[in-house]
């Protein structure tokens, strides 16, 4: 079966770029021209993502995303015109998996749709992606994360980064080899990406428990440290 993908763009020639070309690859696609129907379409079209331009009439690429966010969590590519680290950055807080600047080139689009739905849709292993510690367990299987036994919503980027720290404890992982590994490519954003998934992830496990935490080792990058069995 086709893999859906809900092209939301107001520039009638970006959207029939997109269209043409994401057909001629085997996907199905619709088209929304501004964020309210957007929101209709995710609705009834059901896609298997979603990309989302920031400047839309009627709703903003930003509350169609949020919109989004409180029911389901079908990846988002973001399309920012400005390539500006707030547009960036604040899409990536708003719950979206990935952004790209325009203009953009097709391939680097299929690319990142390519990769991001291959992590969206877990392992293709029969091995369990589960990782228990204390009071906090990782589910990739599931994409749910639990902490201190109660489900807490996480994104699935932020779920992927916490398991790909917690896979390997105590290890210290710099900033471009968080962005290699676990957004799957060569990653075309900056670090800053992965200072904004580590600050949700603290918001959520901060002070869950005294026998590991999430580390900055200082001009290096991230570890999840483990203290104690």
């Amino acid at each position: 079966m086709a893999r859906k993908v809900l092209i939301v763009e107001d520039d009638n020639n970006i959207a029939e770029l997109l269209h043409l070309y994401l057909e001629k690859e085997g996907f199905e696609t619709q088209v929304a021209s501004d964020g309210g129907k957007g929101v209709e379409l995710f609705r009834s079209f059901q896609p298997d993502l979603v990309l989302l331009d920031i400047m839309l009439p009627v709703m903003d690429g930003w509350s169609v995303c949020k919109k989004i966010r409180e029911t389901a969590q079908t990846p988002i590519i973001m399309l920012t015109a400005k390539g500006e680290t707030a547009d960036k950055v604040g899409g990536l807080e708003m719950g979206a998996d990935d952004y790209i600047v325009k203009p953009f080139e097709m391939k680097e689009v299929l690319a990142r749709i390519h990769a991001v739905l291959r992590r969206f849709g877990g392992s293709d292993e029969s091995g369990e992606k589960k990782l228990a510690f204390d009071k906090l367990v990782i589910n990739l299987d599931s994409y749910e994360l639990l902490v201190d036994g109660k489900r807490v919503e996480a994104p699935p980027k932020e779920l992927e980064l916490l398991y790909h720290l917690a896979a390997a404890p105590n290890r210290v992982f710099t900033r471009n080899q968080l962005l290699d590994e676990v957004w799957g490519f060569d990653y075309f954003g900056d670090s800053r990406t992965v200072d904004v998934h580590i600050k949700r992830l603290r918001e959520k496990l901060e002070g869950v428990s005294d026998k590991w935490s999430l580390k900055t080792v200082w001009g290096v990058g991230y570890k999840f440290e483990v203290t104690g069995d």
